[in-house]
């Protein structure tokens, strides 16, 4: 059974604080608004994996494709970063809603880049879905090259992290 994949805002004060523990959650708060993340890539025990999005650079389409780095559509929109993947709570996300009307031609622009990302995204549910997962395996079994392995956060630590927050 496929579920789609749904893009996201991760509460601002979690990422924060998982961040005091692994310099590798990326900051989730830019000046206008929180970062979108896609998921749920894969759940593990209470845990819903989720990886942040990148708006498209020039950079993106010049890199390859690795193990925790994904370009979405050959990087024309943008990037996931595996690498970058938190566990999140159901307590600490809220759905973004696509469809909302917006006030701006920028803040259109940027919704239509979201809806594009998100149908490519859950049209290739499998290879998304299956990346990140294997990531999460290799990095947990210690069976990463080195290179790799200091780009990714520290995932079972994030989840203890993350329970202690829940309890909070």
């Amino acid at each position: 059974m496929i579920l789609n994949l749904r893009i996201v805002r991760v509460d601002s004060e979690y990422c924060d604080y998982l961040r005091k523990f692994d310099n590798k959650v990326m900051y989730n708060k830019s000046e206008k608004e929180l970062r979108p993340f896609i998921g749920v890539l894969f759940k593990i025990d209470n845990y819903e994996y989720f990886a942040p999005l990148s708006s498209p650079k020039e950079k993106h389409r010049k890199m390859k494709n690795n193990i925790d780095f994904f370009k979405i559509k050959g990087g024309e929109l943008g990037v996931m970063n595996f690498n970058n993947m938190i566990p999140v709570t159901s307590n600490f996300y809220t759905l973004i809603d696509l469809n909302k009307e917006t006030l701006t031609i920028e803040e259109s622009k940027y919704q239509k880049l979201l809806q594009e990302q998100l149908q490519w995204l859950n049209a290739n549910y499998y290879q998304v879905k299956n990346k990140s997962f294997k990531l999460y395996q290799l990095y947990n079994a210690g069976r990463l090259p080195e290179k790799i392995k200091m780009r990714c956060c520290n995932f079972k630590l994030l989840e203890e992290k993350c329970l202690e927050y829940d309890k909070c």
